[in-house]
């Protein structure tokens, strides 16, 4: 997705490289990737290339270039002991000079939204730059991932303008437990920095591939990653009007490609009570256009309760009612249509990359649906029909009705 372009250094003694991602729509606010100890590698520019998607113009400057320029390294044993060399080796002020630079450069770029200012989010290495450079620069947001020894500067807390982000893993021997003490205490309460803990996780947790790689707290710290960065610099997107153009596409034109042009180029949708969907454009696409779009009843109708928007994703609460005139392979797959009248709560978590839905899990009460197509015996399970749709609407029918020992407890 990218480019490579040359960074002149502040202090006149050369020029360095650094990969570009530029957005879909060709600008954005600008936001510099603090590289690992491994170089300007195939991890950092698939990084860059995720900020890109998420309406950044993205940079990653090669931070090494005064020991060893065009470094890239992997995850041998050799690769291990010569990035800790390069490590052992860098000058931190020199390498937030080179950021400072960058951003300069980067502000510069007739692809950046320059006024809106600029972010930097780093990684290992990086995550202790990410620091250095909200206390040392002008950047109006800065996010730092397990960064190695941010406890022995916090002095320079006082100079922080901007946001300060910092992801702490809770098994990190290189910040082990008394580091990350003394950077809640000397961080910690001040309304302009944030600092997460992700317990049972290691050092490199939101490294894709690498040993230590934990896919669940590395998807809740992008998260908050880019809440952070939208909210100080932006880009702000319409995420309801965007899902609400991507349910026109499938429940009223029915229209499959439209549908896919709602979303990044290898979403995924998991209906979670019958694991039905897809991962990635061809198979998502096969399954709405076999299987979803064309395959609900004619009367299926979706109506919203509840909306919550966040900055990546939403939530929408909302009654899914339709006469079962039809086998829905998606939610009764090899279940003849039975006529019967369905009307069950859902809701949908939808989580978007910049500006398209990237993925989209559904949850209903599957116990619920059988029991109103007669398949399920609610006399025999402590389990409800409609009643669960119109309890939800009105809160004021019965409670506990399928407690037998509720009455036992009156009056107690």
């Amino acid at each position: 997705m990218g480019s490579t372009v040359q960074i002149s250094a502040a202090d006149g003694s050369g020029q360095f490289s650094a990969y570009l991602a530029l957005p879909a729509s060709g600008k954005g606010p600008g936001v510099v990737i603090g590289q690992e100890i491994f170089g300007v590698n195939a991890s950092m520019r698939a990084v860059a290339d995720l900020y890109a998607e998420e309406g950044y113009v993205a940079i990653v400057p090669d931070l090494f270039w005064r020991l060893q320029p065009g470094i890239e390294l992997g995850s041998t044993e050799s690769d291990f002991q010569q990035a800790f060399d390069l490590f052992q080796r860098f000058d931190p002020d020199k390498g937030i000079d080179d950021i400072a630079a960058t951003l300069t450069a980067l502000r510069a770029l007739p692809q950046v939204e320059a006024q809106v200012g600029t972010g930097f989010v780093g990684f290992c290495l990086g995550g202790k730059l990410a620091y250095l450079t909200a206390a040392r620069t002008d950047v109006a947001c800065s996010v730092g991932y397990y960064g190695v020894g941010i406890e022995h500067s916090l002095a320079e807390a006082a100079n922080i303008r901007g946001r300060l982000l910092l992801h702490l893993a809770e098994l990190d021997q290189f910040c082990p437990a008394a580091a990350r003490q003394a950077i809640q205490a000397g961080l910690g309460g001040q309304p302009q920095i944030e600092l997460y803990s992700y317990p049972g996780v290691d050092h490199a947790f939101a490294r894709v591939g690498g040993l230590h790689y934990d896919k669940t707290a590395a998807l809740l710290a992008h998260e908050r990653s880019i809440a952070a960065l939208r909210r100080a610099i932006g880009p702000h997107y319409d995420l309801a009007a965007l899902w609400e153009e991507h349910t026109r596409q499938e429940f009223a034109n029915r229209d499959v490609p439209a549908t896919m042009t709602t979303m990044v180029d290898e979403p995924y949708v998991n209906h979670i009570p019958t694991m039905t969907g897809g991962v990635g454009y061809k198979n998502l696409s096969r399954f709405y256009q076999h299987h979803f779009v064309h395959g609900n009843p004619p009367d299926t109708r979706l109506t919203p309760l509840s909306r919550t928007v966040g900055a990546t994703q939403l939530v929408d609460e909302f009654l899914f009612s339709f006469t079962h005139t039809t086998e829905i392979d998606w939610m009764l797959p090899g279940i003849a249509p039975t006529g019967k009248r369905v009307e069950i709560p859902m809701v949908g978590v939808i989580k978007f990359r910049g500006p398209k839905l990237c993925h989209e899990h559904i949850y209903w009460d599957q116990a619920s649906v059988l029991v109103q197509i007669g398949l399920l015996d609610p006399q025999l399970l402590p389990v409800a029909g409609v009643e669960t749709a119109r309890k939800l609407v009105d809160e004021t029918l019965p409670s506990n009705t399928l407690m037998a020992r509720w009455k036992d407890s009156e009056g107690k």
